[in-house]
């Protein structure tokens, strides 16, 4: 582990990376795995573990090693802690999240019967890659903090369904930056708090604009962690006294960004609804920290002409930037 300044032949470490790499084997025996691992690789003749290999270096296993351990350090506290404490903390988040189970969700299956009946069955099905968050029980054991760890992760589920349990005072940023939005909300503080949940400190739209500027420096440096390097890089130049920039903001010409989808259905009321909505989180994102902004937004429309809006609010802001 490239963080660590104890010999790597410490027992205790040794141990603790084993652990790790048991995981990582037994991620490659599920069937899924191993139908896609076979189904993208080459050389009919070789056999499974030499594809495995070839898949693991093709896709850097080591760097998204690097950016998930450094990502972990950060987020669990671990910086200050000694080498033996901080990889017995990194193996025990590392084999709970790469051995996650599959959940089970049921659904209904309706067939047509004989004289217009309708016949309704109950299945189950294995489901890895996208899972449902917000129940305690996922038919496998799964509980709410296991599946929000794995899914900040850069292991799957790579898809998360939620309802508004996931909206407010969770972080789903480690690697996600897309938010589909499945209605409209009613207002924009709701769109606001749904796409805060991607927009956090050194989320993976800003790391991956990070990366793609700075990486060079990576080769260049003595320092053990490549993401601290990189950092330090984009900190450097980010060209302004505040400390937003990088790690909260780090906006790059057709870089990484937050993504916000709405997929709406042609001349529906949501349709309809969306330039309004937009317009008040416009507002809402300049009122932000003002006691009761939805009045606030309500009388600033009604009182304010459109086009004259932005111009007004830019002269009564205040700026607390350093």
């Amino acid at each position: 582990m490239r963080q660590l300044s104890a010999p790597i032949a410490n027992e205790q470490i040794r141990s603790f990376a084993g652990s790790v790499g048991w995981a990582v084997r037994r991620l490659f025996k599920f069937p899924e795995v191993t139908a896609m691992i076979r189904g993208v690789t080459d050389g009919d003749d070789e056999s499974y573990w030499q594809k495995v290999l070839g898949y693991c270096v093709d896709g850097c296993l080591q760097a998204v090693l690097d950016e998930y351990v450094h990502l972990l350090t950060e987020t669990e506290g671990l910086a200050a802690q000694n080498d033996v404490d901080k990889v017995s903390a990194l193996a025990e988040r590392l084999t709970n999240v790469i051995g996650l189970r599959a959940s089970l969700p049921h659904f209904d299956e309706f067939k047509a019967g004989d004289k217009g009946s309708v016949e309704v069955e109950s299945r189950s099905m294995r489901a890895r890659f996208a899972m449902l968050f917000g129940e305690e029980d996922q038919g496998s054991g799964l509980r709410r903090e296991t599946m929000r760890s794995a899914f900040n992760s850069p292991f799957y589920p790579f898809v998360l369904a939620t309802t508004s349990v996931g909206q407010e005072g969770l972080d789903f940023h480690h690697y996600c930056h897309a938010v589909v939005n499945w209605n409209l909300p009613a207002n924009p503080v709701d769109l606001e708090q749904r796409e805060g949940r991607v927009h956090r400190y050194k989320g993976h739209a800003i790391r991956k604009n990070v990366a793609s500027r700075h990486f060079s420096v990576v080769g260049r440096t003595d320092a053990a962690d490549p993401w601290q390097a990189m950092f330090a890089a984009a900190h450097e130049s980010r060209g302004q006294d505040t400390d937003l920039v990088p790690y909260w903001i780090y906006p790059l010409e057709e870089g990484a960004f937050i993504e916000r989808h709405l997929p709406m259905l042609p001349f529906s009321r949501d349709q309809q609804a969306l330039p309004e909505l937009r317009k008040a989180l416009t507002i809402y994102r300049m009122v932000f920290g003002q006691p009761r902004q939805d009045d606030l937004i309500d009388f600033l429309r009604d009182r304010i002409p459109e086009h004259e809006l932005t111009e007004v609010l830019e002269k009564v802001l205040i700026d607390l930037t350093p």
